[in-house]
């Protein structure tokens, strides 16, 4: 039974760990998709699906911090929990600090594992939401006027009304008016809210 709208694509060339570790998964209500090399889950990856990768370190055309590497490298946010026979140290730094949820050495407990994908299952939902509030964001960025844009950037900058005004030559009273229909098209109610906005688009204050 499949109720979760989360994926958890399995890769490891060992058939035996694929088929032990998606009946536990699928017992568990998860979505799996095994691939026995890493050019199969590459050719097949589609990063708009939710889900999680649990990936083994060594095998054989490409080794799985090289995969983790090759999925960021697309643009994809996928979390990944590595799941190997031959850990070390290093290799386990090298996982986590390239964004690994975790790093499991086999034989792997059921609880420790579904715990790991429950983790990658919080964070694969919070990089979603983001994204998805960044988009609805830029979407409704466009419907700004040149005009309005600006006042924004000044908006962002924390600077007043009036200073605005001396900036763009202009009254404040008209400096309100587009402040006012900058916070109306962005649907936000604060200054804060739309400093918050911005900084997560990568919307910088005007300098001057």
């Amino acid at each position: 039974m499949t109720d979760r709208e989360f994926t958890v694509f399995l890769v490891d060339d060992d058939e035996s760990v694929l088929k032990a570790i998606a009946r536990l998964l699928l017992v568990r209500g998860y979505r799996v998709q095994p691939f026995a090399s890493p050019s199969e889950f590459l050719a097949n990856h589609d990063a708009s699906i939710a889900g999680c990768a649990i990936l083994d370190v060594a095998m054989p055309d490409l080794d799985g911090l090289a995969l983790q590497q090759a999925l960021g490298a697309s643009g994809s946010c996928r979390p990944v929990i590595f799941l190997t026979g031959r850990g070390d140290i290093p290799t386990t730094v090298r996982a986590m600090r390239a964004g690994a949820v975790d790093f499991l050495t086999k034989p792997v407990s059921d609880t420790d594992l579904l715990m790991a994908i429950e983790r990658a299952e919080r964070r694969d939902g919070e990089t979603r939401a983001a994204e998805a509030g960044r988009i609805s964001f830029n979407t409704r960025l466009a419907m700004l006027t040149p005009r309005e844009r600006e006042v924004m950037q000044h908006v962002v900058a924390g600077r007043l009304n009036k200073q605005i005004a001396g900036v763009l030559g202009t009254a404040e009273k008209t400096v309100k008016v587009h402040r006012g229909r900058v916070m109306a098209k962005l649907g936000v109610r604060s200054v804060a809210d739309l400093v918050r906005l911005a900084e997560r688009s990568g919307i910088a204050g005007s300098e001057t």
